[in-house]
């Protein structure tokens, strides 16, 4: 997995309340496969995008700290799910 940047927009303004935004680019042989390994855990506020071997996801959450744990935890599942496809495609018995 080789992850390409990681974006994150604060946008609040004095009065409104508006989401934080951080978009995770990651490449896998089986992008297909780790986005929908990962899918039944993610909440609303998650959303994955494959194209080709590129994995994006985007995360929305109404605060900073919320979406920091939000980031990592998907940086964490998303290079779980990897090393496990890349295992089970390897596997030699």
């Amino acid at each position: 997995m080789t992850r390409e940047n990681r974006t994150v927009h604060d946008s609040e303004t004095p009065g409104t309340v508006e989401s934080r935004t951080a978009r995770l680019r990651t490449t896998h042989e089986a992008a297909d496969a780790v986005a929908e390994s990962l899918r039944p855990d993610n909440t609303d506020s998650i959303r994955m995008v494959v194209e080709g071997e590129t994995l994006t996801t985007t995360v929305e959450r109404e605060t900073t700290g919320g979406l920091q744990s939000t980031v990592d935890d998907a940086v964490v599942n998303l290079t779980v799910a990897d090393a496990v496809i890349d295992t089970a495609r390897n596997y030699k018995s």
